[in-house]
């Protein structure tokens, strides 16, 4: 739920992480970009994103935000201008990001970073931006985008950007951090990287049938943290990179194996617990923010 923090005015709202549960690069498109394939899993755990509007039209962000990027390049600051723009809105926001999530590993924050200032600025400012047009809107800011802004559970083609709604069944996960921050760019450079994998359905996926990460072979080979931890992961299930950076996870049924297994890993490793979300936190964020949106309009109408 959204509260007041750090004084009057301000709100608080959720920028969850995602997995990749397998991410296959088919092809490569007219435009260049690379045909991908995968399937993202919301996690109740991310980073705080707290907002207060502004009267002056200024976009600001307090503290440091994302690691090393500079308040002109973070993308819940590029999100609410671009909101700002797209609908002529005369009021500012005040932005402070909490990070959780580490940057460069694969986990979507940058992304969701931004997908929670669309969502709650289009509230907090009253724009009336549909989701469907927020997740367009979001697309400029990245191909990620839009999966944190429709808040589901989704298999994703084209750049990441092409959404199927899927149900997924509940699920704890072990998390790591190599501590190497895996450079996109390059990585889809690399000339051992697959780039015409054969396209996999749903019901691939659904049978279980493995269908890998396509960054696993290359970062491994490149970066010895990166299997070192893949080495540690193995001692407990079955590891797996997600998306194109170098966060690694393992998948339990149930928040006890989980729990079991975390113990059991090296001493030193990064390494934490997060339970899947059927339903982005988000969401219910939004939610909450509407609800007391109506309840303060019905007490308004009362004097």
């Amino acid at each position: 739920m959204t509260h007041a923090v750090a004084g009057h005015g301000w709100s608080s709202w959720p920028a969850p992480a995602k997995l990749n549960l397998f991410l296959r690069i088919t092809g490569r498109r007219t435009d260049g970009y690379h045909a991908l394939q995968t399937v993202f899993r919301l996690l109740d755990w991310g980073d705080e994103i707290r907002l207060r509007p502004r009267d002056d039209g200024r976009v600001l962000r307090h503290g440091m935000g994302a690691s090393g990027v500079a308040e002109a390049d973070d993308l819940a600051v590029r999100a609410a201008k671009l909101l700002q723009k797209s609908a002529n809105i005369a009021k500012g926001l005040d932005i402070i990001v909490e990070k959780n999530i580490p940057t460069g590993g694969g986990f979507g924050g940058g992304s969701s970073d931004a997908a929670t200032v669309l969502v709650a600025a289009n509230a907090l400012w009253s724009c009336g931006y549909a989701i469907d047009a927020l997740a367009e809107l979001g697309t400029a800011l990245g191909a990620d985008v839009p999966v944190f802004i429709r808040g589901h559970n989704a298999w994703a083609e084209g750049v990441g950007e092409v959404l199927t709604p899927i149900d997924l069944p509940d699920a704890w996960y072990v998390l790591v951090d190599p501590g190497v921050h895996a450079a996109t760019a390059e990585l889809f450079q690399a000339f051992e990287l697959t780039r015409n994998a054969a396209p996999a359905t749903i019901a691939d996926f659904v049978s279980g049938k493995p269908l890998g990460n396509a960054f696993e072979p290359v970062l491994r080979r490149r970066e010895p943290a990166v299997d070192a931890v893949f080495e540690a992961l193995a001692r407990i299930g079955s590891p797996r990179l997600t998306g194109s950076g170098s966060g690694c996870f393992v998948e339990f049924a149930d928040r006890e194996s989980a729990e079991a297994a975390l113990a059991t890993l090296p001493q030193g490793l990064k390494a934490w617990l997060a339970a899947g979300a059927a339903r982005s936190p988000l969401l219910d964020a939004l939610d909450a923010n509407r609800l007391q949106g109506r309840r303060q309009e019905a007490q308004g109408t009362r004097f």
